[in-house]
């Protein structure tokens, strides 16, 4: 089969690499991909949230299936447009997909369907917002509404700093995204991801990792989308998964197709796992950054059925997928002021080296200059994974990995799955 993978950064390079890998794919194009996508795919420069250039190009390649990568193709309504073009896709409609473009809108849907989060208050004004800080305790959490590519929320240690976050999102630091804030109680505990598969009706569980959201070693510095990740991860326990199922996932499937909106593609559920069980952090409409990363490396069983089957309604007739037993580790090497002003043109050299068959580089912000040379050009800017029969080897391939990388205008952590390694 053709299929158009749309987007550009580690997960799409993920995918693209996964993908690329089944006999049943005939033509993979992505669009606009990156430099690291191209050992995988063609690529054509079409923007993930150029629609119309979009459908066109999905009908230019007589495309089987549209792959959606990024959040904002989906509130774009790319798959709204590729379905009314009669082309199977993998995403959910911009009505489902509210669950992660509007933040408000998904806390008010918790209330609605029954889903354990925290307690919030939507705040349409700074003045607002202030006022309610009063109803919480430190520390605390201050949300962008809509999206902010993983970069729209504070956690803030005293009052001055979440009235100092509340001003940056009222005076236009994440544009339009911030145009109303969400303050939401912090909740204790552990947090972890998990995936699932909806193709409107059935669903199903596709896998769980932990992320690293801080920018620094030890849980420190600000909030990021994401700085690594490791899968599996203990806090999943048994328990933990059917909790997680039964009350985040599958309400969450069945109180937005009540909505209206049957969701056809991947939910992301991060969750904190509390002492009174696990409660929604955040939902998101498509595979994890930098979670999807691990999840590709351990999945066993080829990903293009799963697609396909969430697209056309046929998740039903596929068994679950089967995953290695290897762990697998992503650490993200970002560019220095992420996530606030990160530096782009960084050179970077040793990437596309062979470190063996269990250890893959994912461009995640990258682009080639005209003489050739690797440059950085986002603020997550390389994904090196590794996989491993334990986490302590996958995490040593991983580090191996990226110190032979030279790219002096990054910066890493050094603690990925400290929560799994560090002893009790």
């Amino acid at each position: 089969m053709n299929i158009l993978l749309v987007g550009s950064g580690g997960r799409e390079h993920a995918l693209a690499w996964k993908i690329a890998a089944s006999p049943l794919v005939r033509r993979l194009v992505a669009a606009p991909g990156n430099p690291g996508m191209g050992a995988h795919c063609e690529l054509r420069e079409v923007a993930a949230t150029d629609v119309a250039g979009l459908v066109a190009l999905a009908r230019e390649i007589a495309a089987d299936l549209v792959v959606i990568g990024p959040e904002s193709a989906v509130e774009a309504g790319l798959a709204d447009a590729v379905e009314a073009a009669g082309i199977a896709c993998f995403g959910p409609t911009a009505a489902a997909g509210r669950l992660e473009s509007s933040k408000a809108f998904t806390k008010a849907f918790c209330d609605r369907h029954g889903l354990p989060t925290s307690t919030y208050a939507v705040c349409e004004t700074a003045a607002e917002a202030k006022a309610a800080l009063g109803r919480f305790i430190p520390p605390y959490v201050i949300k962008a509404d809509g999206l902010a590519a993983g970069k729209g929320v504070v956690i803030a240690a005293e009052r001055a700093e979440a009235e100092a976050a509340i001003d940056d999102a009222f005076g236009g630091r994440f544009g339009a995204a911030g145009a109303r804030v969400v303050i939401e109680e912090f909740l204790e505990g552990e947090i972890g991801s998990l995936f699932a598969l909806c193709d409107g009706t059935t669903s199903m569980l596709f896998g769980w990792a932990q992320d690293h959201k801080r920018a620094f070693d030890g849980e420190k510095g600000p909030n990021t989308g994401g700085m690594g990740t490791y899968s599996p991860a203990p806090v999943f326990t048994p328990e933990l998964v059917d909790q997680v199922r039964e009350r985040l996932a599958e309400r969450a499937f069945a109180g937005i197709a009540k909505d209206g909106a049957p969701y056809r593609g991947v939910l992301f559920v991060e969750l904190m796992a509390t002492r009174a069980g696990p409660k929604l952090v955040e939902f998101n409409a498509r595979f994890g950054d930098p979670e999807c990363q691990v999840l590709m490396l351990r999945l066993e069983s080829d990903l293009v059925p799963y697609l396909m089957a969430c697209a056309t309604g046929r998740l039903a007739e596929i068994a679950p997928p089967v995953w290695r037993d290897d762990a697998a580790v992503c650490v993200v090497l970002a560019a220095e002021g992420y996530p606030a002003a990160p530096k782009a043109g960084g050179d970077i050299t040793g990437a596309d080296a062979d470190f063996g068959p269990d250890v893959v580089v994912f461009h995640a912000g990258t682009k080639v200059d005209a003489a050739g040379t690797l440059r950085a050009a986002g603020g997550r800017v390389l994904n090196v994974c590794a996989r491993a029969p334990t986490l302590r080897e996958a995490r040593d391939k991983a580090y191996a990995a990226v110190d032979a990388i030279d790219f002096p205008g990054g910066f890493h952590r050094r603690d990925i799955g400290w929560r799994a390694l560090s002893p009790t």
